[in-house]
């Protein structure tokens, strides 16, 4: 054997380990920052957010309220081993708290993600502001009402509230039969004008059936317009013409008053053609206001213009995986969708029905009134109430495809999550967000950093007193281990979220007593060897073989303990369960890397063949007796 070997495998651990520490994951500050184990909310407190579910018809029941919980603690887990609690309170609320502040990580996690796949219909810009104000400069509009493209429109927000989408969006595929949907040409103020049709499918659009809160809303927004507008708006067909009239948006100025829930309650035609009711109150509609997937809906886009889309043939159900990919040709993130199969043939479909359309329907003309130009239909990638990108279709996708749009790294994963675990049942309304103080605190932990010390130094002062110079081993085996488990610990925090808590530290603490024992094997097998006849230099290894098995299975079946603890259980005792098992493999490493070959440098000393000084007299004494005799 070669201990040199093992004892610079392990010295290159330590190397990587601390370096990784201290100059990588987001690693700042000083070197004493950097050194600072992320702590959780039962010690240093963190950020409490309130989810109500919206009062839209009947509550939500009991078990859509657990599966809303269960995926909603999902999204948080995605974070990172964070020990966030998730809790359901009264029959409408759920708490969620996390350690630390993470305002950005909370305000995203009761999103529905409800996905919706529709096919573009019609499109006219927002003239809310043109229509109340007719002696200011009026947008060029075409003779049938629907709107000339805005040149530079803002960009709305995206998947997670924070992604802004591209004026040019794209679509590909990476199954057979597929294409590439063109991008879509930036609009000018001398795109051609779409013709009338391109605002009839919002005559025909149908709204949901009302409940009673929402016909509440509807009677509200009526008496609150008037008689004579809401008649006049009922009638419209398309959207108001401003480039003949500019006064013509003025009957209906009152519509500019009605609230985001109010206009939700309006049917599909009446938000789509109405000129005074903007992208601003469509933003405000309640979350699940366009969720559903029978009736044509009204969305914003590029934050300039409001489209019509088509009933959603393809939902996110139809969805497998998706999952966050770099598109090393455009060198952007984009995420990939696999389909189920079902979901698939759906989705063929709907992109053959996109593509094979002609120059004169409804949907290829409001391609070409929202981009200026257009080859074929696009389909609009719907989350929630945020249309992600509206692609022109330029072939029949049958395999994977991909929703692009200004994604970066952890926005693409955010989305891919949300789609994965599912859209939750229920739809929610974000309560206020307020920082919580430590269940424990500091004082806790002093209390379990303390435990931890006096249990280490109870084990050194039992074992040099038992095996002496063994004890030297044991005092520096759990030493390499107490350092191999700080630096993982600090760096599983700032990259993976893992938070200490003090069920983490009790793991960390019953972890010293699996050590032990190792060493109890390994040690009373080499007095046996030694007793049996061999010298101390021949009874290591020969202790070491017969010792291995015992102290791999023992460590195996507390490996395989904490695992199932992890899986079957929550909170607490699921971090109680990581911290159990990580240090038991750390435990592992420094007995292989350290333990072995330290004692076979150590055979090779004359203090090892001292009874006195080796921790092995009576052994050594009773063989050298032997000997005499």
């Amino acid at each position: 054997m070669h201990p040199g070997r093992q004892l610079g495998v392990l010295g290159l651990v330590f190397v990587v380990l601390y370096l990784l520490v201290f100059f990588a994951g987001g690693a700042k500050g000083s070197f004493t920052d950097r050194l600072e184990p992320k702590l959780g909310l039962d010690l240093v407190g963190g950020t409490q957010a309130t989810y109500i579910a919206s009062q839209q018809g009947a509550p939500p029941t009991q078990e859509a309220m657990e599966t809303a919980r269960q995926i909603i603690e999902n999204r948080v887990n995605a974070l990172g081993v964070s020990e966030a609690e998730v809790v359901i309170q009264g029959n409408n609320t759920i708490v969620v708290s996390l350690a630390g502040e993470a305002d950005d990580q909370l305000k995203d996690l009761s999103q529905a993600a409800n996905m919706r796949f529709r096919l573009l219909t019609g499109t006219t810009i927002d003239v809310s502001a043109a229509a109340l104000n007719p002696a200011s400069p009026s947008p060029s509009v075409s003779a049938s009402g629907a709107a000339a493209p805005a040149t530079s429109p803002s960009a709305a927000p995206a998947a997670s509230g924070a992604v802004p989408e591209v004026a040019n969006p794209s679509a590909s595929t990476g199954g057979q039969g597929g294409g590439e949907a063109a991008p879509a040409a930036s609009a000018t103020p001398s795109a051609p004008a779409p013709s009338a049709s391109a605002a009839a499918p919002a005559a025909a659009a149908s709204p949901a059936p009302q409940t009673a809160d929402q016909k509440e809303l509807l009677a509200s927004a009526e008496k609150k317009v008037g008689k004579d507008a809401w008649a006049a708006a009922e009638k419209l067909t398309a959207p108001v013409d401003l480039s003949t009239d500019a006064e013509a948006g003025l009957p209906f100025k009152a519509f500019a008053t009605l609230t985001g829930p109010e206009v939700a309650a309006l049917t599909p035609a009446m938000q789509f053609n109405v000129p005074t009711i903007g992208c601003g109150q469509l933003d405000a509609r309640p979350n699940g206001s366009i969720d559903d997937i029978n009736s044509q809906v009204v969305a914003c886009y590029q934050g300039g213009a409001k489209v019509m889309l088509d009933k959603a043939e393809v939902v996110g159900d139809d969805i497998k995986e998706a999952s966050p990919q770099l598109d090393q040709t455009q060198n952007q993130w984009v995420v990939s969708l696999d389909f189920t199969s079902a979901g698939q043939t759906k989705w063929t479909e709907l992109t053959r029905t996109a593509f094979n359309a002609t120059s004169t329907d409804p949907c290829f003309v409001a391609v070409q009134s929202l981009y200026g130009t257009a080859d074929h239909c696009a389909v609009a990638v719907v989350l929630d109430k945020t249309v992600l990108s509206a692609p022109q279709i330029q072939g029949v996708l049958s395999g994977q495809s991909q929703i692009t749009g200004d994604f970066n790294a952890v926005s693409a994963k955010e989305l891919s999550d949300q789609l994965n675990f599912g859209a939750i049942p229920v739809t929610f309304e974000s309560g206020p967000a307020q920082t919580v103080s430590a269940t424990l605190g500091l004082q806790q932990l002093e209390a379990g950093l303390l435990a931890a010390a006096i249990g280490l130094g109870l084990v050194a002062i039992y074992a040099f007193f038992y095996y002496r110079l063994l004890g030297t081993v044991i005092f520096l085996s759990l030493g390499l281990s107490a350092l191999l488990t700080f630096g993982a610990l600090v760096f599983l925090g700032r990259t993976l979220g893992y938070t200490l808590t003090l069920a983490g530290i009790a793991g960390f603490i019953v972890s010293l007593g699996v050590a032990a024992d190792s060493f109890v094997i390994y040690f009373e097998r080499l007095k046996d060897e030694i007793h049996e006849g061999r010298s101390p230099r021949s009874a290591v290894p020969r202790a070491w073989h017969r010792a291995r098995r015992t102290i791999i299975s023992a460590n195996t079946i507390t490996i395989m303990c904490a695992v199932v603890l992890y899986v079957v259980s929550i909170g607490a005792v699921q971090g109680f369960a990581f911290a159990l098992g990580i240090s038991t493999v750390l435990d592992l490493l420094v007995v292989f890397l350290f333990r072995h070959p330290i004692m076979t440098v150590l055979a090779s000393t004359k203090a090892f063949m001292s009874p006195r000084v080796s921790g092995l007299g009576r052994v050594l004494r009773n063989r050298t007796d032997v000997k005499e005799a």
